[in-house]
């Protein structure tokens, strides 16, 4: 007899971007996975706008639970989806973000042999023809060849498309809501599972393509974030690990600086160079500012 394929719950956070998240349950409506054996749980972070125009048209398709908070953050979205969930896993993605057709199908068949792990899939940018998300998305591939070069022993994984054991994810107590913004709470996160001696598998065939629109202001304020959130993750690692911080070796940096040249790219690899560069200014901006902010509230 033909086992029962594992019941899914799917938290996809969502804030100001009703348009965003009506394409991302487009896609979901396309899975090629068994209707009864997954749910849809949306979580309104305190929206202005609302977001009951992008749920209607694939209510009926989609077994969804609709849930709403007072404006908290990404981190404190995700858990109130997930603490609400039914499914024996829960796969995470963004409301920009549109998984493949076998997105669940392909983390069941890694579940179906790492049943204990975090499976992280790879996310492909939808938006090839700008600059400035096609940056951001080669930082990304980039930070994955270094920090999951071993599939079975990744380290880090975003929190747009990684999915893992409801219970073990209860059971850690979630994402960090100290965390107010979309920078490094899902970093944190990996960090903890390895550090309680959980394993990681990155899988590269679990696609979510991400349609991130950037231009300048907005590449700066991301990176710049995501140096605040460096920050974050640095003192509650070195609390937590009792260890100072750490930083990445110079060879990393000049790596970085290099690697738009060694890949397939539509845009100029000497422009996508700068944007690196300039991503890791802001993302030293960042870091500082916020351990500035830090010193002045204690």
């Amino acid at each position: 007899m033909e086992q029962e394929q594992p019941f899914f719950s799917i938290v996809i956070p969502t804030y100001n971007r009703p348009e965003r998240l009506a394409t991302c349950l487009q896609s979901l409506a396309l899975l090629d996975y068994p209707r009864d054996r997954f749910e849809v749980i949306i979580v309104d972070d305190g929206s202005e706008m609302p977001v009951e125009s992008a749920v209607e048209p694939v209510q009926s398709q989609l077994h969804i639970m609709l849930l709403k908070q007072p404006n908290a953050g990404p981190a404190k979205a995700r858990n109130t989806g997930a603490f609400r969930a039914k499914g024996e896993f829960l796969a995470f993605t963004d409301d920009d973000c549109t998984p493949a057709p076998d997105w669940l199908t392909t983390l069941a068949a890694r579940f179906a042999e790492f049943p204990d792990s975090i499976i992280g899939g790879r996310t492909v940018n939808a938006l090839s023809d700008n600059l400035y998300s096609t940056a951001s998305q080669v930082l990304i591939d980039y930070l994955y060849g270094y920090y999951n070069a071993s599939a079975e022993g990744a380290s880090f994984f975003a929190s747009n498309n990684f999915a893992l054991s409801a219970e073990r994810f209860r059971a850690l107590g979630g994402f960090d809501t100290s965390f107010p913004l979309a920078a490094a709470e899902d970093r944190e996160f990996c960090d903890r599972w390895l550090h309680k001696g959980y394993p990681m598998i990155y899988a590269p065939e679990v696609l979510v393509y991400h349609a991130h629109r950037l231009a300048l202001p907005a590449f700066w304020r991301q990176h710049f974030n995501y140096g605040r959130g460096a920050f974050c993750f640095h003192q509650v690692r070195a609390q937590r690990n009792r260890e100072p911080v750490k930083v990445e070796p110079f060879s990393f940096y000049m790596k970085l600086l290099t690697y738009p040249f060694v890949q397939p790219l539509h845009q100029p690899a000497l422009l996508l160079t700068g944007l690196l560069f300039l991503s890791q200014v802001a993302n030293v901006a960042g870091f500082f500012w916020e351990r500035r902010i830090q010193q002045r509230q204690s």
